[in-house]
């Protein structure tokens, strides 16, 4: 049985995940969080910010998040969904504070 290329992405995005730092899954939470919410002054402050020039090249990270959101925004809202019930798999605590953050956000 063949998977859709969505799918693999996924997978993907949960194999990055694992090898994740605390502090980078921290912004992939924020980052997460800014993607389930509308937009925000403090979310374009931080989009302005993140097109600084900068001397040095991006980090593994930085390119990860990048094609993360890149793949985030042709997905459509059941593979969204389908994302969220990956990461549960692998880390509840990290849903569990995403949906907490969400909801308070809104």
């Amino acid at each position: 049985m063949s998977i859709s290329n969505t799918e693999k992405e996924i997978e993907c995005v949960i194999h990055w995940f694992s090898g994740w730092s605390g502090m980078q899954k921290g912004d992939f939470l924020k980052d997460l969080v800014d993607k389930a919410n509308p937009v925000s002054i403090d979310t374009l402050f931080d989009s302005m910010h993140q097109l600084k020039v900068n001397d040095r090249p991006p980090s593994i990270f930085q390119c990860q998040l990048k094609l993360f959101t890149q793949w985030f925004e042709s997905w459509t809202e059941s593979d969204r969904n389908n994302l969220i019930i990956k990461l549960q798999e692998v880390s509840p605590d990290f849903v569990k504070q995403f949906n907490e953050l969400v909801s308070t956000a809104s």
